[in-house]
């Protein structure tokens, strides 16, 4: 497909946090470094940026409370997975970040939602799950456990595949690899094990694959309406694939959230009602 063939976006509804308590105390990935300075009040800017962009494109965005002490609370895709109005919540593997979980499970019910269920293993939710529309991939190697793949499916009721991540750099599957329309992904094969990329390679032998450079401004963390692609400014190669693919990026800068080793998707989670 050429860039003069036209996509069709679909609305999509997405949940946020302001990142209004924002700040690097810890490092849990190689992105995070407490030495280097971070502005609370520029990630709050990017972040209204970035809720605005998806605001202007067509799309709902709900918002949940910030809470003071829980500075990756912003990071929304971590805490739950939602695929046809079931709810699968997250755990933690990092002690930093346990308490997020049960903000945004009371977010969920007390937003009519019923079907909630808390995993027993460690499942940091869309950082690691990716729904296709048929399939939901599924990361593991860094933080989600193995075991979350099958409670997964159990609780979701969806086919899962599980892929091994294999680069600390990309330690959630939403750093190496993102879903563009239905069944068709943009990755980043280095991040994979040789097994995971032969998977994908079957799975989607079209895919969008991504260079390094793409990979390392955490390119691969971005946000995809069907057609809008919502990627950081610095994603340029992977832009210019994207739109010979019939995609059109939007770019937002999201560098002050990256200090935490965060993009778009990072700071979305979506709800697949």
């Amino acid at each position: 497909m050429t860039g003069t063939s036209r996509r069709e976006p679909t609305p999509r509804r997405y949940l946020m946090c302001e990142p209004k308590y924002f700040t690097v105390e810890y490092s849990i990935n190689p992105w995070m470094n407490p030495d280097e300075p971070v502005s609370a009040e520029l990630a709050v800017k990017q972040w209204t940026e970035l809720a605005d962009t998806y605001r202007e494109l067509g799309h709902r965005v709900d918002t949940i409370t910030p809470v003071p002490g829980l500075p990756d609370m912003v990071f929304a895709a971590n805490s739950g997975t939602v695929v046809d109005g079931r709810v699968l919540g997250a755990r933690f593997r990092n002690p930093q970040r346990t308490a997020e979980a049960d903000h945004y499970r009371r977010w969920f019910l007390d937003h009519g939602y019923r079907d909630v269920v808390m995993p027993t293993a460690v499942n940091e939710a869309e950082g690691d799950f990716a729904w296709t529309g048929t399939l939901l991939l599924a990361g593991t190697g860094f933080r989600t456990d193995p075991r979350a793949h099958g409670e997964a499916q159990e609780v979701l009721g969806v086919p899962v595949v599980s892929l091994q991540l294999v680069d600390p750099r990309f330690y959630h599957l939403d750093t190496a690899l993102f879903v563009l329309s239905d069944d068709h992904i943009a990755y980043y094969p280095e991040a994979f094990s040789p097994g995971s990329q032969r998977v994908l390679a079957r799975l989607f032998p079209n895919a969008i694959i991504a260079n390094a450079a793409d990979a390392e401004c955490l390119g691969l963390n971005g946000v995809s309406d069907g057609r809008n692609v919502v990627l950081p400014i610095e994603a340029t190669h992977l832009a210019e694939r994207l739109v010979h693919a019939g995609y059109e990026p939007t770019f937002v800068d999201i560098s002050e959230l990256r200090k935490s080793g965060g993009g778009p998707k990072c700071c979305t989670m979506e709800l697949r009602d």
